[in-house]
């Protein structure tokens, strides 16, 4: 089941239509509290969610979700008309797992929720990586730094877990899209930048492992 939250009733109903066509169960909601009332009958594989709702926000209602322990990996991708990066930043930094700008192609927003959900569902692989006063487990989905559990996204997480398996090894921005996201780089799409600043400021002093790579992308050093 996917839940959409969207105040606007043509884009609630062509998302809705866009889903249902391509096999899966969805039910939108025009209001939060219609949206929270079926919360308490079922958890959705995934929720669409507008920033820019009657009743509360968007963020308010993800941070919610997100401190729950229910739902803090529910996967959420946000839909708004807001492009700014500092409005990204935002919804990233409070649990979103991607963010979709208004006007968007159904195609596209198709794509992502595949990808999102393919990324949700599959079984993590087993791995365990030491670097500096950085650790981070795979199984359990637990990152430490100093010996203090940092909370990341599941998208942050992903990456952060793929830049460590090719330690040494550059990983282009259109690699990192593939295979987290699930689509390409155009050359103008932020997320993986967006992501990565984040990704450091939550790491603390361990962002600095990150290393940038001009140009290119972005890599890890260091020792394991």
């Amino acid at each position: 089941m996917i839940y959409l939250v969207e105040d606007d009733n043509s884009i609630r109903e062509l998302v809705a239509y866009t889903l249902h066509s391509a096999g899966f169960d969805a039910e939108g909601f025009e209001k939060p509290s219609a949206f929270w009332d079926a919360m308490e009958k079922e958890i959705p594989s995934l929720i669409l969610l507008d920033i820019m709702l009657p009743e509360d926000d968007g963020i308010s209602i993800l941070k919610k979700l997100r401190a729950s322990s229910k739902t803090k990996k529910t996967p959420v991708i946000l839909l708004t008309a807001r492009g700014s990066e500092y409005d990204k930043v935002m919804g990233l930094d409070s649990g979103a797992d991607d963010y979709v700008a208004k006007p968007f192609g159904m195609m596209e927003l198709l794509a992502r929720v595949k990808a999102l959900l393919r990324r949700a569902e599959k079984e993590e692989e087993i791995a365990e990586y030491v670097l500096g006063e950085l650790s981070v487990s795979q199984s359990r989905h637990e990152v430490m730094v100093d010996g203090k559990e940092v909370i990341l996204t599941l998208k942050e997480f992903e990456l952060l877990c793929l830049l460590l398996e090719n330690k040494g090894r550059v990983m282009t921005r259109d690699q990192l899209l593939n295979r987290i996201w699930g689509y390409g780089f155009d050359g103008e799409n932020r997320t993986i930048d967006v992501h990565i600043r984040t990704l450091r400021q939550k790491l603390g002093d361990c962002g600095q492992y990150i290393e940038t790579v001009r140009g290119i992308g972005y890599k890890i050093g260091g020792n394991l």
